[in-house]
Parts: C-alpha cells; structure tokens; sequence
C-alpha cells in the first residue's frame, strides 16, 4: 500500500479493502537518502497496526537501490548502511518483517556474490539492539541478468552460512518463481517444486508469500506481474498454496497492478478468498 499521506494512512488503505495482511515501503523506495518519520508518526502507525489486527501480518520492503551482492565496495557499504537504517525503520513502527531482494552480483559471480550477502546479513543483524525484533527476508527473484535468489538452492546456501539465522527467513513472490522455472498449477509440480524448497530452504524459513501472477511462462525470467489467475501461476498454482496447511499464518500480500481506488486490490483479494476451502489469516 502507498504511504502517500504519511505512514498510518497505509493502514488505512489496507481496512478499506478488507486486508489481513499489509506491505508497505517505510522510505523511498528508489531514493538513498530519507526523512525520519514526523513526530508522532511510529507511534500513531503503531497504534492503527493495533487497531486494525495487522501486526503480526506487516511486512515492510526494502529499497530497490540496496545491493548487498555488489563487488564494489563503496555500493556494499552504502547498501549495508540503507538496510541498517531500513531495519531501525522498522523496529520503530512495530513491523516484524523487512523483504530484501538479495542483490546482483554484477559480473563477478555467483560464489562472490553469495559471500558478500552472507558478509552484509551478519553484519547488519550482528547490530541487533534491544528490542529490534525484525525478520530479514530475502525474497526468491526472476532470475533477470546477475540477479541472485532465482534458485531456491542459492537462497539456501545463503541461510546456511550466516550467522543470525533465527532474524533471516525467506519470502516467496509467486511470479518470481514462475519465471524462475518452477512450476506451481499442477500436483506433481507443485509437489516438486516444494519439495526442493524444503531440501534448500526449509518450509518453516518461508515466513511471507508475495500472491502475484506472472504475464509469462515457466523459465522466462522475466518479472512481469499480472492480477491473480489472469497468468501463468493460474488458479490451480493459487489454490494450492493458500491451502497447503504447512503456509498457515503466514502473511500473504499483492504485489499486482493497482489504481487510486484500489478496485484491482478488492478483485484480486476476491478471487484468492474464494480459493480458500477451510477459513485461515492473511
């Protein structure tokens, strides 16, 4: 949801159409630098999250700009400092998740590149201070150009090698893996492709889902998002997923194209909710 207004009016988006689960930017997300909330706004955020039921069901996603698979030094560096200040962000509002995507290893591999965002976890959650109680979660991507995390097996070398593995989880963005080649309409495939996520990353590291359909198919990398079952993750793919009982209470949210009056919102949310054949959250 926008913030547009300041950061409690995201709240109030998400009750407009019914949400059980929010995601939300807590700066710019294509900018470095970023104000500090106004006075009185993490406390009046705080407090609607409470009134509305969200807490436990708010993520928050990190800048676009923030690489921590960069071999340049001077963009590591100010990668780690954003995401730092990113996870204070979010410590501050009472949002117990932060998305990541894991970065872009430019050139210089992809045994570098995993090293470095092992290096950039273990030193941005090695700062935890008393209650910042965020979860960094590394999102699956597309798999476009030197982009890493397209690979569940990446994703698990990830979480093996850093050292707080109790604040480091795994979001899961439908699209992504769709393009990324993983299949998730069919029985058997959806049964592969979670096998392979469990032997990886393991089923109880995926904290959060990303509901997005893809404009296109299986192996395409490319990172096109759609309204839900208008692509090819489908409504079987869906179906699945919001009924596989090891997902239960874990937030769930759109990342599908939306106008000012959130009309595409209340459809998509329709279309998942009628999925659902036993009442669960998020």
């Amino acid at each position: 949801m926008s913030t547009r207004g300041g950061l409690p009016c995201a709240v109030d988006r998400a009750r407009q159409v019914d949400a059980t689960a929010l995601q939300l930017f807590v700066k710019s997300a294509r900018q470095w630098a970023a104000r500090p909330p106004r006075r009185g706004e993490a406390e009046e955020f705080r407090e609607r999250l409470r009134e509305s039921d969200l807490e436990r069901f708010t993520l928050a996603h990190a800048s676009y700009l923030i690489n921590i698979a960069s071999p340049d030094d001077a963009v590591w560096n100010r990668s780690v400092g954003a995401l730092a200040d990113e996870l204070a962000r979010c410590a501050l509002l009472g949002i117990p998740f932060l998305v990541l995507h894991p970065g872009s290893h430019v050139g210089s591999g992809e045994d570098q590149g995993l090293g470095r965002v092992v290096r950039a976890v273990d030193r941005v959650l090695g700062r935890k201070r008393k209650g910042q109680d965020v979860t960094l979660l590394l999102e699956n991507t597309a798999g476009a150009g030197s982009n890493l995390g397209h690979r569940f097996e990446q994703l698990g070398r990830i979480l093996e090698r850093a050292r707080a593995d109790e604040r480091l989880g795994v979001c899961i963005d439908t699209c992504h893996a769709v393009a990324a080649g993983y299949e998730l309409s069919g029985a058997r495939s959806y049964g592969r492709t979670m096998k392979e996520l469990d032997e990886t990353v393991g089923l109880q590291r995926v904290r959060a889902f990303h509901l997005n359909d893809s404009k296109h198919g299986a192996g395409s990398r490319k990172d096109r998002h759609e309204h839900i079952g208008k692509g090819h993750v489908g409504l079987d793919g869906f179906r699945r997923i919001l009924n596989d009982r090891r997902f239960a209470e874990r937030p769930m949210v759109l990342e599908t194209p939306k106008g000012p009056e959130l009309e595409e919102d209340r459809g998509n949310l329709a279309t998942l909710r009628s999925l659902v054949r036993a009442k669960r959250r998020g």
